[in-house]
């Protein structure tokens, strides 16, 4: 048996990074402004 320090431990476990959490936040609001571009467009402005 070995004993694992908590950087290992959090490497076996696969934890999600924050560069992710921030990528994940980031497309979901993304797709959310697309969304909303495409049911409430806004006028051209001449």
């Amino acid at each position: 048996m070995k004993r694992v320090s908590d950087l290992e431990l959090e490497e076996i476990r696969g934890g999600v990074s924050g560069w992710v959490m921030v990528g994940i936040a980031a497309i979901v609001v993304f797709l959310a402004g697309v969304f909303e571009g495409i049911t409430n467009p806004t006028p051209c402005q001449r």
